[in-house]
């Protein structure tokens, strides 16, 4: 039996139906990237939380994530700590905003970076 493969490939590249708009592209998996306008509207709180226990590993993402669009306030290994506003946890990393003591500004961090965090 001979196929006439043109018949069989004739069809047309869009499926009937409703067709759902275009809108910008997404990095893989849905997640969103870190948009300027996720930046808080207010300065953090004016005082600095006392340290909780630091951990000799790095922070679980998942722990993190419960802080997502909240005021945190992050200890880093080198010594720096500051009033962060998480909006994306990675596997091994957390991007936000960071407060410089006049503004926000978009910072990224990594997890095992972190000694110990604080959200409110």
């Amino acid at each position: 039996m001979d196929i006439n493969y043109m018949d069989f490939y004739s069809y047309p590249a869009r499926f009937p139906g409703p067709q759902l708009p275009a809108g910008p592209p997404r990095p893989p998996g849905g997640l969103t990237t870190p948009n300027p306008q996720q930046a808080p509207t207010s300065p953090p709180p004016a005082f600095i939380p006392a340290q909780q226990t630091a951990t000799p590993f790095a922070v679980d993402p998942g722990a993190i994530s419960l802080c997502l669009f909240r005021n945190t306030f992050i200890w880093l290994r080198n010594g720096s700590s500051f009033w962060y506003f998480p909006i994306f946890v990675g596997p091994r990393s957390v991007a936000g905003f960071r407060w410089n003591g006049r503004f926000w500004t978009i910072f990224g961090v990594d997890t095992r970076q972190i000694v110990s965090f604080t959200c409110f």
